[in-house]
């Protein structure tokens, strides 16, 4: 069972329909990574995807409020989501990433 904070690294991306000519969607993806950065939780945005780790129900919560905000602005929103369910570990948002720094200074 999947209860304890650190539970679950979610990465998603929100991709609103535009009606700006130049196909910007940058203030809608904004209001987004702002209920991200507002939930508290360990998170962290890349130019594709946002990830976030914690406990199911609040990472999934979050998500919701995300595309919520989204298509306050949008009448279209698509959603991708990857998620790695690793009950009794946390931390990885990072440790993930260090692990493989590690190895390729070891070569």
């Amino acid at each position: 069972m999947v209860d304890s904070v650190g539970d679950m690294l979610v990465a998603f991306s929100i991709s609103p329909t535009s009606s700006d000519p130049s196909g910007s969607v940058t203030g809608a993806v904004a209001e987004a990574v702002r209920v991200v950065r507002a939930s508290g939780l360990p998170h962290e945005t890349t130019s594709m995807f946002t990830t976030i780790e914690g406990e199911w129900d609040e990472v999934m919560a979050v998500v919701k409020q995300a595309v919520d905000v989204v298509s306050q602005v949008s009448p279209r929103v698509g959603l991708v989501l990857k998620a790695d369910i690793r009950p009794g570990y946390e931390g990885q948002l990072t440790a993930k990433v260090e692990r493989i720094e590690q190895a390729l200074a070891e070569d």
